[in-house]
């Protein structure tokens, strides 16, 4: 997953634009010092999320749409699995929504 957080942040940050031709499996293995299997099992699950796809010869590519597509995705996750734990932790803690919210606004203002 890591691997698939790596590509997707590229993506995200358009450093690899739609149509862009990406690392070969054995490339992004080198670069990131991980076993060219585990590399390929992400390439896998990316196309068949359809995030990239692979011209047989020539190599993978950032699919049309991606970055849209890794966003749903990302918030599909965030949704299910992230927020019930926010929500979880701020009822345990007693904290309300106007505490996450100005942390949230502090937050922004630090970033940009």
């Amino acid at each position: 997953m890591q691997i698939g957080d790596y590509i997707s942040e590229q993506i995200l940050l358009e450093r690899w634009k739609e149509g862009d031709r990406i690392l070969s499996v054995r490339e992004l293995g080198v670069s990131l010092q991980v076993n060219p299997n585990t590399v390929m099992r992400t390439y896998d699950f990316l196309q068949n999320v359809e995030i990239i796809f692979n011209k047989r010869g020539v190599g993978y590519f950032v699919a049309e749409q991606a970055k849209n597509k890794i966003i749903d995705l990302r918030r599909k996750q965030f949704l299910e699995m992230e927020l019930p734990v926010i929500f979880k932790n701020m009822k345990l803690l007693g904290m309300t929504f106007d505490e996450l919210k100005a942390k949230y606004e502090e937050y922004s203002k630090n970033i940009q």
